[in-house]
């Protein structure tokens, strides 16, 4: 396993550009199944969770051709079903979240489909309800091997139907979505998600030759179509990872522009980080952070403590929670952080209160950060990173700690950012990986 020394107190300045989208990348790779024609798509991340699904589709049969750094194509014409069968696959896709997306192409396009329970981050349950529920109404049959710990999947003829989610889960969504273009009829998908990934997803489909309308709302409609074509597809930049760029600059009191951010796609997350205090500044498509000494958490208008809360898009994304409130660790004043979706995510605040932080975690859901402005000195320390997220909030900590600290486990981080270490070396960090 590797790990990271950081040698924290060091300014950035530069700029940097953030990756392709890794939660945008996992859905569109997994829709090349639903087509025998050839797929480009650009601005792929190079992490390891988007590189396992990669070998996952070859693997299957699927042609892959690395064209430029970030750009592949894909052409899924001679897929071999008896794969889903093999230990290798059962044993490559359980470590993987994003193999569950496999279903709903799998199951559309050739009948078949099977998925062990699959792996990612440890965040707490993560059910898999909506997915199957919504599968299932389309006219696929699920069976629970408990022995093998395996969902068999199988489906004669899918017919399209209404249904209403019982959450609006993102990847269950993509899959219900991938499975009912190919689906006879119509399908209204009700509560559905409607982050830019997601649409991301219907607009790619549509390329393919879908007919999918209400794309960007909760309100989704398939009219099915009984085959797809190729198409040239580009992934937006990583909405997470700029947020985590907001949260170095502001932690270590550095002034940065992050390049090329897809900003009408961010939401609410340029709003939330000035809620923060901090300053953000819109440079036609880049943001520009500028230097900050101190920042000051704003509170509600009625005076009460201010609460930064994930919700389902156009709210602010979980996936962000863990930078939000590692960033109120050095502000002046106090908010509440309430991680809604995942009931473990917050349990990494140890490591930033063994650090010198003041954090009291009320329960699995929420911590209220006591902001310290500049009174605040983070100890360095050594520590572990439990999933992507709280791992690059440790990070960000251990940049703006007094020392060297260690971050081991640093795969969760690479799942998600790629070459964080050599990308932030070059805008001024000085972070050693240690094979």
């Amino acid at each position: 396993m590797s790990s990271f020394k950081i040698e924290g107190g060091q300014k950035l300045g530069g700029s940097i550009t953030p990756q392709g989208a890794k939660n945008e990348a996992l859905q569109v790779i997994c829709a090349t199944l639903l087509t025998p024609e050839k797929i480009i798509i650009r601005n792929i991340p190079e992490i390891l969770d988007v590189l396992n699904l990669i070998d996952l589709l070859k693997d299957f049969g699927v042609k892959v051709e690395k064209i430029t750094a970030d750009t592949y194509s894909f052409q899924a014409d001679e897929i071999d079903l008896n794969y889903l069968e093999s230990d290798d696959f059962s044993k490559k896709s359980a470590a993987l979240r994003g193999s569950v997306m496999l279903v709903g192409p799998l199951v559309a396009r050739f009948g078949i489909a099977a998925i062990p329970k699959p792996g990612g981050d440890k965040i707490g349950r993560r059910r898999l309800d909506t997915h199957f529920l919504g599968i299932q109404k389309l006219g696929a049959d699920f069976e629970y091997d408990a022995d093998l710990k395996i969902y068999k999947i199988s489906a004669k003829e899918l017919k399209g139907c209404y249904m209403l989610l019982d959450e609006a889960s993102v990847t269950g969504t993509a899959n219900i979505l991938m499975t009912a273009v190919l689906a006879e009829g119509e399908t209204t998908i009700y509560n559905a998600a409607c982050e830019p990934y997601l649409q991301q997803l219907s607009k790619m489909l549509n390329r393919m030759g879908a007919k999918i309308s209400g794309v960007g709302s909760n309100l989704l409609t398939v009219q099915g179509v009984k085959s797809l074509k190729g198409c040239d597809h580009t992934i937006l930049p990583d909405m997470i990872e700029v947020g985590s760029f907001i949260g170095m600059a502001a932690m270590t009191g550095s002034e940065i522009t992050i390049k090329n951010v897809a900003f009408k796609e961010l939401g609410i997350i340029p709003d939330s980080f000035r809620r923060m205090g901090i300053k953000i500044e819109q440079h036609g498509d880049d943001i520009f952070i500028p230097h900050q000494s101190s920042y000051t958490i704003e509170s509600f208008i009625d005076g009460s403590i201010m609460t930064i809360a994930d919700a389902p898009w156009p709210g602010l994304t979980p996936d962000l929670l863990s930078v939000f409130l590692v960033i109120a660790t050095r502000a002046n004043g106090s908010v509440l952080i309430h991680q809604k979706m995942f009931e473990s995510r917050l349990f990494f605040v140890d490591k930033l209160i063994d650090m010198g932080a003041q954090i009291i975690l009320c329960d699995p859901h929420r911590a209220t950060v006591i902001g310290l402005g500049k009174h605040l000195h983070l100890r360095a320390a050594k520590m572990s990173s439990p999933d992507i997220r709280a791992g690059i909030a440790l990070l960000i900590a251990a940049m703006a700690a007094n020392g060297t600290s260690i971050i081991e486990n640093i795969e969760q981080i690479d799942r998600g950012y790629q070459e964080i270490d050599k990308r932030l070396n070059a805008i001024g960090a000085k972070i050693t990986r240690i094979s």
